[in-house]
């Protein structure tokens, strides 16, 4: 990589990451209208060039981060993706229960196109449920 981006330990189970990231929720319209995939995944490609190898996405971009991680790319940066939040009918629900996780993370696999999500975290906490059951 052609950059020198400082990496830094995150959390106490050994991931290591670049001390800058690059958040990705926006480039498919969230603040805004959707850029295009080729303009975004040409970012992508030059944040990791730059050393910036930390990226950060949820459910509703992650088809385009497939499209970025392609030809080897997966293997030099360390993926963080989300779940919290149900879509159904146009309307958002909050959702922790662990059923609703384990379906959204297997769907984020399949979305990226990926065996392991590198971190995998809450967005949005669900009061209803115990954070202790969320997380189970």
């Amino acid at each position: 990589m052609g950059g020198r981006v400082e990496r830094i330990k995150l959390g106490s189970q050994g991931l290591e990451v670049s001390a800058q990231g690059l958040g990705c929720m926006g480039m498919s319209g969230i603040y805004g209208p959707p850029k295009p995939d080729e303009d975004m995944i040409s970012l992508i490609h030059h944040a990791i060039h730059a050393g910036v190898t930390f990226l950060d996405t949820s459910e509703v971009n992650e088809i385009l981060l497939e499209k970025a991680l392609k030809g080897g790319v997966r293997e030099k940066v360390e993926l963080a993706t989300k779940f919290g939040a149900s879509f159904e009918d146009g309307k958002m629900e909050i959702r922790g229960d662990p059923g609703f996780v384990r379906a959204a993370c297997e769907a984020s696999l399949k979305h990226l196109n990926i065996d392991c999500i590198d971190l995998y975290y809450q967005h949005r906490v669900d009061t209803r449920v115990p954070i202790e059951v969320t997380v189970s």
